[in-house]
C-alpha cells in the first residue's frame, strides 16, 4: 500500500504474501496515518504469533504528507527479494465482506462462503490438517506438486480422522480448476470433500 491502507480489512488471508505499507506521517487524510500504524501493530503481532508467515514491512515517514517525495520507491527493492509460492504449507483463509469459494489449495461450495468464516489448512507430507471456524464443508485440492497421489493422503482436523486412502486423478477436476484461475501452478488434478467436525 502507498498513500493508503486496507480500510478495515482483515490482514489474516496475508500470511503468505509479503505486504508493505508505506504512508506519510504526517497523512492524515482518511486517517491515513493512524490506520497504517494500526496495520503496523496487527502485522507485527500476526508475525509474532506465526513466525513463518505474515512477512511484512510498515514505515510511516517522518515529516511527509501524501506526497512522499518518493522515500516509498524502497518498497520495490523489498519486494524484488520475494518469489511467489503458489502451494504454501500453511494457510490462513478468513472470509472478510467479500467472500470467495477458491484460497489456494481450499475451495468451499459456492453457495457457502459468508464472512466471519476462517480456516486454518496446514500440509506436511502426505497429510493436511484443517482447523475451521463458522464453516463445515470443506474441499481441499491436491497436486503431484503438493503431495505423492500414487499414495494415500489424511486429512484430518486436530483431533479427528476426516479421510483416509488414495485419490483419483481426474480430468474434469484439472480442467475445472485450471479454468477457476487460469494459473497452471493452481491447477489440481485430485479432490476430496470433508465436512468439518
Amino acid at each position: 500500500m502507498m498513500a493508503g491502507h486496507p480500510n478495515e480489512a482483515s490482514p489474516l488471508g496475508l500470511r503468505n504474501v509479503p505486504f508493505a505499507i508505506h504512508v506519510g506521517a504526517n497523512d492524515g487524510g482518511y486517517n491515513r496515518n493512524r490506520v497504517a500504524a494500526q496495520w503496523a501493530r496487527k502485522l507485527d503481532d500476526l508475525r509474532r504469533s506465526d513466525p513463518g508467515g505474515y512477512v511484512h514491512v510498515a514505515e510511516l515517514h517522518a515529516g511527509r504528507g501524501h506526497w512522499m517525495d518518493l522515500q516509498d520507491r524502497k518498497a520495490i527493492a523489498w519486494m524484488e527479494q520475494f518469489t511467489r509460492v503458489p502451494l504454501p504449507d500453511r494457510i490462513v483463509w478468513f472470509q472478510d465482506d467479500v467472500t470467495h469459494a477458491r484460497f489456494y489449495w481450499l475451495a468451499v461450495p459456492t453457495n457457502q462462503p459468508k464472512a466471519g468464516q476462517q480456516i486454518v489448512a496446514r500440509r506436511s507430507g502426505q497429510t493436511v490438517t484443517l482447523e475451521g471456524k463458522h464453516v463445515r464443508t470443506v474441499t481441499v485440492l491436491f497436486s503431484d506438486a503438493m503431495v505423492d497421489l500414487d499414495r494415500p493422503v489424511v486429512v484430518r482436523a486436530p483431533e479427528t480422522p476426516l479421510f483416509d486412502g488414495r485419490l483419483a486423478r481426474t480430468v474434469a477436476t484439472l480442467a475445472r480448476t485450471l479454468s477457476e484461475r487460469g494459473d497452471t501452478n493452481l491447477a489440481f488434478s485430485a479432490e476430496v470433500t470433508v465436512t468439518l467436525p
